[in-house]
C-alpha cells in the first residue's frame, strides 16, 4: 500500500509502498476515507512527542471501509465506521469504569502503530468504533477522532457546561473552532481568543460573541470584563503557559478550566498562576480524547443538525500534501482543518 512515512524530524514524510497492514483477532483493517491533518501529528513530526520515532506512519483522525475482520470483532466488511484516536481494551479498571481515554493498555495508531496516512489502516480493539451515519460524510468524520471528540468531551465530561453560561476558547485551531461549534450548540456564549484577524473573523462569522486578539493588551482582563466577571469555563486549546495562564486568569470564582491543548516537548512544564487557582476557588480539569461510550450522544447532535461540524473542514488535499500541511504547524494557521482524502495522489 502507499504510505507517508516519517524518516527525519522536520524532513517532508517519504511517500513509499509499505506492507499491507495485519488484522488482529478482535480488530478490522479499513481501507482509509479519510484523515485529518492535526497540531498532535506536527509534535510527532518536529520529534517533540516523546512516542513518535522514525519509521512511524503518523495519521490519527480517520474513518474507513471495513475491507477485513478479525474473527472477535462484530464489524463485517463493507461497514464504514470512525475511530476514536485512543484504542482502549476495554476490560481494565479505567475502561470498566468509563474512562476508556486513560486505559492503561491504549492502543494507539498514528502514534506508536502505523497510523492512516495510508491507503490502509489496522485497527485493534475494534469495540471502539462507532459506525458512520449515511448523513455524515467521511472528510467530517474525520475529524472526529480526535479534535472534535476532544472537545465534546471536554466541554461535557469534564467542565459540564451549561446553557447560558460563558464559555473563552485560547486558540482557533481545529480543537478551537469544534469547542466554539459545539459549545454555542450547548447554549454557552462563546468568546474566542487567537493571534490571527482571519481566524477570528472566522470565529465570529461561525456565532462567537466576542473575539479578542492576544496580542492586544491584556486577554483575561478583557474577557473579565466583557463576561461581567469571568468566564465560567474557559478552553485551553494551544499547550502553551501564556495561553494557559490567561486562560486560568479569565476565569470568575469557582470557573473551570480545562486543558485541552497538549503540553509537550519544551511546554511540558509550566510556570501557572496557582495564587489565582487559590483564590478564586477554581477547578483545573486535564482532558484527552474522549471515551468511546460517548461517541452516540455526539454522533446524534450531529444528525439531527444541531450542530453543523462542516465548517471546522477548510481544504481537502492529497497524501503527497501532509508535509505541507505539517509545516504550516511552525506558524499560527488560516482558518478550518485540512483532511486528506486522496490517497494515490
Amino acid at each position: 500500500m502507499r504510505a507517508a512515512v516519517l524518516r527525519t524530524y522536520n524532513e517532508d514524510l517519504s511517500l513509499e509502498q509499505v506492507t499491507d497492514p495485519a488484522c488482529e483477532a478482535d480488530g478490522v483493517v479499513l481501507k482509509v476515507l479519510a484523515c485529518g491533518v492535526c497540531r498532535s501529528d506536527w509534535h510527532g513530526w518536529v520529534g517533540e512527542h516523546p512516542r513518535v520515532k522514525p519509521g512511524q506512519i503518523q495519521g490519527h483522525e480517520y474513518c474507513g471501509e471495513v475491507v477485513e475482520a478479525g474473527p472477535l470483532a462484530k464489524w463485517r466488511i463493507g461497514d464504514r465506521v470512525v475511530a476514536p484516536f485512543i484504542l482502549a481494551c476495554g476490560v481494565c479498571p479505567e475502561c470498566q469504569s468509563g474512562h476508556q481515554n486513560i486505559c492503561k493498555s491504549q492502543r494507539l495508531p498514528g502514534f506508536v502503530e502505523p497510523g492512516a496516512f495510508a491507503e490502509y489502516v489496522s485497527v485493534p480493539f475494534s469495540h471502539n468504533l462507532a459506525a458512520l451515519p449515511e448523513s455524515l460524510s467521511p472528510v467530517v468524520a474525520a475529524g472526529l477522532g480526535c479534535r472534535v471528540t476532544t472537545a465534546w468531551h471536554a466541554l461535557t465530561g469534564r467542565a459540564a457546561v451549561q446553557a447560558g453560561e460563558w464559555l473563552a476558547v485560547h486558540g482557533t485551531g481545529g480543537i478551537g473552532l469544534s469547542t466554539l461549534l459545539l459549545g454555542r450548540a450547548l447554549g454557552a456564549r462563546v468568546i474566542v481568543v487567537d493571534v490571527v484577524r482571519e481566524k477570528l473573523d472566522h470565529a465570529l462569522g461561525l456565532g462567537a460573541e466576542a473575539a479578542i486578539d492576544g496580542r492586544d493588551g491584556n486577554v483575561a482582563a478583557q474577557i473579565v470584563e466583557i463576561t461581567g466577571g469571568g468566564a465560567h469555563v474557559s478552553v485551553e486549546a494551544l499547550g502553551i503557559e501564556a495561553t494557559t495562564n490567561s486562560s486560568i486568569e479569565c476565569l470568575r470564582p469557582m470557573g473551570r478550566h480545562v486543558q485541552v491543548g497538549m503540553p509537550v516537548g519544551h511546554t511540558a512544564v509550566m510556570n501557572i498562576n496557582m495564587n489565582a487557582v487559590y483564590m478564586k476557588n477554581l477547578a483545573l480539569f486535564g482532558t484527552r480524547g474522549m471515551p468511546g461510550w460517548r461517541y452516540p450522544s455526539l454522533l446524534d447532535l450531529i444528525t439531527r443538525r444541531v450542530v453543523d461540524m462542516s465548517p471546522l473542514i477548510a481544504r481537502e488535499v492529497a497524501l503527497s500534501d501532509a508535509s505541507a500541511e505539517l509545516r504550516a504547524f511552525n506558524g499560527p494557521t488560516p482558518p478550518g482543518v485540512a483532511v486528506i482524502s486522496d490517497f494515490l495522489g
